[in-house]
């Protein structure tokens, strides 16, 4: 790393520093996964992200304001069932535990949590996945419960300050690979896709590994029993939608040269109905898997191994004090914007740290660091870069309206 140039602007304290080697995109080896819509990690995030969403409106609406809550906390415990060709059954269903802290209660009126936690997730299992019917295949086990005394108080003082000591980073921008990996998924969870395909299941695993110029992925597709008849037809299917995939993706190539697809490498045509990835739902969650608030998508919506990256899961948290969501969210719009508005700068990372009690504008130490054109001067673009960090932060209310409206994926 080269110099690194510090701009005190108000209470505020920007570092912007030049980084040498070369781009993510250059370097020879490349590893990025993401986890699609009906994995069960995926729907445990976007789950209990929605429950915040939905929560932050009903206190919204009634007391004019954001209360606490976290809903960052969940397990997904898989179900039972018997899948096989021609149409399995569930022989037990999947479970959801819905877990942490929320106001039940504000000013002597009652929030009435488990409705809009049973509201949200119904809402969102129908929107989202096609063969899974609440209180049938999934049941709920709401934990929720009211907030310490303390950290409920953050959000009667006049100024709300960060929640948490934590530190985010986001990056810009994707490399050919993280948006290939994420248009596979994509275009498999596509709802025309699943037109052509109805057994396609929403739970996707994508998992893409570069070697210089080619791009090998790996699918693992959960396939909806119902539709396949037989092992001949899972087969013949499972090919035709290998090749779909790989035709789509190669008609948006830039620097790559091949991209290789391979489907669902555990099948075995010997085995039978075991030898198949066969699902009853559409789910590996409806037999096999469980999943968790965390373990999924970075905000991005991508796993990518040669980035850096936070320990925080944002999914559920509250949008309006803990910087666990907002800085992993607010760090990589920064980065985008650098990476668009000022000239010179190939690959941008910024850093924000945050420190309890603090107001969520004035973070512990916000930082860039930039890999630059060959001809630019860090000099040049310092001064450019440190302002788009320093509007983000003067208008961070605006952005955490944002969230608490449900405007951004966090998964």
């Amino acid at each position: 790393m080269a110099k690194a140039e510090r701009k005190k602007q108000g209470k505020r304290l920007m570092a912007v520093e030049r980084l040498g080697g070369r781009p993510v995109a250059e370097q020879r080896v490349e590893i990025v996964e993401r986890k699609g819509l009906g994995h069960p990690d995926t729907i445990c995030d976007a789950v209990h992200e929605q429950i915040s969403v939905d929560l932050c409106g009903e206190y919204e609406n009634r007391f004019g304001r954001v209360l606490h809550h976290n809903i960052d906390k969940g397990l997904l415990v898989a179900g039972s069932s018997e899948p096989k060709t021609g149409g399995g059954r569930m022989i037990s269903p999947m479970r959801l535990v819905i877990g942490d802290r929320a106001t039940a209660e504000f000013q002597g009126e009652k929030i009435d949590v488990a409705s809009v936690v049973e509201s949200s997730v119904a809402r969102w299992v129908r929107r989202n996945l096609r063969f899974v019917e609440p209180g049938r295949d999934l049941v709920l086990q709401n934990e929720l419960k009211p907030g310490s005394a303390q950290l409920s108080d953050i959000f009667a003082r006049a100024t709300i300050g960060a929640n948490d000591t934590s530190a985010a980073v986001g990056y810009a921008p994707m490399t050919e690979t993280e948006k290939t990996v994420l248009a596979a998924e994509r275009l498999l969870n596509d709802p025309e896709f699943k037109k052509q395909f109805p057994e396609a299941g929403e739970d996707v695993k994508v998992m893409g590994c570069r070697r210089d110029r080619s791009l090998s992925l790996t699918v693992a597709l959960a396939f909806v029993d119902r539709f396949v008849p037989d092992a001949k037809t899972y087969f013949e299917r499972k090919e035709q939608i290998r090749q779909e995939l790989e035709k789509r993706l190669a008609e948006g190539m830039e620097a790559l040269d091949k991209i290789e697809v391979s489907v669902n490498t555990l099948d075995d045509p010997g085995r039978g109905d075991a030898g198949m990835y066969l699902t009853v739902l559409g789910t590996s969650a409806d037999g096999a898997d469980c999943g968790q608030v965390g373990r999924g998508n970075r905000v991005n919506g991508l796993i990518a191994l040669n980035r850096p990256s936070g320990n925080e899961a944002a999914a559920g948290k509250n949008p309006v004090s803990h910087v666990g969501k907002i800085y992993n969210l607010l760090t990589h719009r920064m980065a985008e914007e650098i990476h668009r508005q000022v000239a010179g700068v190939r690959e941008v990372y910024v850093w924000l740290c945050s420190q309890i009690g603090r107001p969520l504008d004035q973070p512990l130490t916000a930082s860039a660091s930039l890999r630059l054109e060959k001809d630019a001067r860090l000099s040049d673009v310092s001064p450019a870069a440190s302002e788009i960090m320093e509007s983000h932060l003067r208008n961070i209310d605006k952005f955490t309206a944002e969230l608490a409206a449900g405007g951004t994926s966090v998964c």
